[in-house]
C-alpha cells in the first residue's frame, strides 16, 4: 500500500471538519465583526464616534469632524476538541466513523465560538423591559426604541438572538407570523431557523445564558461586537500503536470582545 496514502486520509478528514465547522457549526460568527489572520495573542477593534457636520466661511477652511477613536482590545485563546478512532472499530460499524468525529470536533468548536460571542453579550447592562415577563410585544417595541433612541443604523445589519421558549413566545405575537403584517416572503414557517422582522434578523439559539429562570436574548447591531481568528479550525490526526488508534485533535484560536455597548440591547425574559 502506498505510503501517501494515510496523507490522503489526513487531508480529507481536515477538510471535512472545515465544512462541517463552516455549515453548522458556528451561528453567530457571521453576524458580528470579524477578523481572520490575526497575528499574536490579541487583536484591536477601533470603535469609531459620531461626527458633526458644520458650516464654513467662504474659501475657509473646511472644518474637521475630530472622530474618537477609541480601540478596544480583544484576547484570543486556544481551544481544542479531541477524540480517538480505533482502527479496528472502523470495520465493525456501519457508520461513517471519519465523518462522526469530524462533525463532533466540529460541532464543539463551533459552540465555543458562540459562547465567546454569548459572554461578551451577557456584559450589557442596556436593559429592555423587566425581567419578570417572557419576551411581549411590550418589550420587543420597548427594546426597538431603544436601539432607534441610540442612533443605531437601521441597515439591515442588526440581529436579535432569542432562546427557543423566546421564539415560540413570538410566533404568538401576530406582527411576528402574520403575512398582513411581514408579507409571505417573511414568514417563520418556511424555516424556524430565522427570519426577518423589524429590519433585524431573529433567530432562535440554544446557548443563550440563563440565570435563575431568567433567560438572557440579546437585539445588537453587526459593528457592537467584534470576533477575532488567530486559526481558523485545524485538525491534527497522529497515529497512537500502543492503543492502534489515530487522536484526531481539533484545534482553533479566537475571541470575541464588546466594540460598542450602545449598539446592544438585552431583553431579559422570565423562563417558567
Amino acid at each position: 500500500m502506498s505510503t501517501s496514502v494515510t496523507q490522503a486520509f489526513i487531508k480529507q478528514f481536515e477538510r471535512e471538519v472545515h465544512e462541517a465547522y463552516q455549515r453548522m457549526g458556528s451561528k453567530l460568527r457571521a453576524s458580528v465583526r470579524s477578523k481572520n489572520s490575526v497575528q499574536g495573542a490579541s487583536t484591536v477593534f477601533q470603535k469609531v464616534g459620531k461626527g458633526i457636520a458644520s458650516t464654513k466661511a467662504r474659501h475657509g477652511a473646511v472644518p474637521v469632524m475630530n472622530l474618537d477613536h477609541t480601540p478596544v482590545e480583544c484576547t484570543l485563546a486556544d481551544y481544542y476538541a479531541g477524540d480517538w478512532v480505533d482502527q479496528l472499530d472502523e470495520l465493525k460499524t456501519n457508520i461513517d466513523e471519519r465523518a462522526v468525529i469530524a462533525n463532533a470536533g466540529a460541532y464543539a468548536l463551533g459552540r465555543k465560538t458562540d459562547e465567546l460571542i454569548i459572554n461578551q453579550l451577557d456584559t450589557s447592562t442596556n436593559f429592555a423591559g423587566a425581567n419578570t415577563d417572557g419576551m411581549t410585544k411590550t418589550k420587543v417595541l420597548a427594546a426597538f426604541e431603544l436601539l432607534g433612541a441610540a442612533d443605531v443604523p437601521d441597515d439591515g445589519q442588526r440581529v436579535a438572538v432569542v432562546g427557543w421558549k423566546q421564539w415560540s413566545q413570538l410566533l404568538g405575537i401576530a406582527e411576528f407570523v402574520s403575512a398582513d403584517y411581514v408579507g409571505s416572503d417573511e414568514l417563520p414557517w418556511r424555516g424556524t431557523q430565522a427570519k426577518r422582522w423589524l429590519g433585524t434578523l431573529w433567530m432562535p439559539h440554544s446557548g443563550l445564558t440563563v440565570s435563575g429562570s431568567v433567560r438572557f436574548c440579546h437585539w445588537f447591531h453587526k459593528t457592537a461586537v467584534g470576533h477575532a481568528s488567530g486559526a481558523d479550525v485545524k485538525t491534527d490526526i497522529s497515529w497512537h500503536g500502543d492503543r492502534a488508534a489515530h487522536f484526531v485533535n481539533n484545534m482553533m484560536s479566537q475571541g470575541a470582545c464588546l466594540i460598542d455597548p450602545t449598539g446592544l440591547v438585552t431583553l431579559r425574559c422570565l423562563e417558567s
